[in-house]
């Protein structure tokens, strides 16, 4: 029975760290906004939203995935090429929603606010899926390769996704696509290097999106360091030198 509880405790602080539980929150407010507004509307307007966000969450899965394999085999890290690979491949899915937004218009039986509401509710849980897997990827890296090396990999991995999100929406590839026409993607990303001037939205989406990523990425990183202020308790302590530990956790 302890050996059981053991384990559960351990699942539990593996998935906390893995910041699991306020993304199923997230993910379940998304699903009851939207939910709220097909009973409302009688239509389902914005269906894209529910596909969007659970390509979201293939990244993620295989950030979790990464994450154990290296936890129980660390100097086998070989093992972590596949599930890093997939990860790269899918990470554009996960920001992707935020683009969303495109598509808000005023619509009928539904208020503007309510859909402002939900759509940035989709946008903030794809935006926090994708830094959640983003940190435990480069904890994995910054163990075999360093620091430096480390945030050389997050900054390639935002451009690229900036470059992915670009693609998803304009040039509307998949990232499945990857593995039926590669050559088409590389292609059509080619010909924009070899055209910069014709193609000055591909490269201004891309890297204010990329550094829109980075900010959001920086800031989530500074706001898990920042230790909580002390606070008296009662009365009795004001005035005294007396703080509580933060019992909070640290992906470090």
């Amino acid at each position: 029975m302890q050996t059981l509880i053991n384990k559960v405790l351990n699942a539990h602080q593996f998935l906390t760290s893995q910041l699991l539980y306020p993304m199923l929150l997230s993910t379940i407010l998304a699903g009851v906004l939207f939910a709220g507004r097909v009973f409302f509307s009688r239509s389902f307007t914005y269906n894209n939203l529910v596909w969007n966000l659970f390509l979201a969450w293939i990244p993620y899965i295989f950030s979790v995935w990464a994450a154990l394999l290296f936890i129980r085999n660390r100097q086998r890290w070989w093992l972590l090429i596949i599930p890093g690979g997939f990860w790269l491949i899918f990470f554009p899915n996960a920001p992707y929603i935020i683009t969303d937004f495109f598509h808000l218009i005023d619509r009928p039986y539904v208020p503007l606010w309510y859909d402002i509401i939900m759509l940035a509710t989709f946008a903030w849980t794809g935006l926090f899926l994708a830094i959640a897997s983003l940190r435990t990827m480069q904890i994995i890296v910054k163990s075999y390769l360093g620091w430096f090396l480390s945030w050389i990999f997050a900054g390639i991995a935002l451009g690229l996704g900036g470059l992915g999100i670009y693609l998803g929406r304009f040039s509307r590839w998949n990232s499945w696509d990857l593995f039926t026409q590669p050559k088409d993607i590389f292609y059509d990303i080619a010909i924009r290097f070899v055209h910069p001037f014709n193609n000055l939205r591909f490269f201004g989406f891309s890297l204010l999106f990329s550094a829109f990523l980075l900010v959001c990425y920086l800031t989530f990183i500074s706001v898990r360091r920042v230790k909580e202020p002390s606070i008296p308790t009662s009365n009795l302590d004001q005035g005294k030198n007396i703080t509580k530990p933060n019992p909070g956790y640290n992906l470090n």
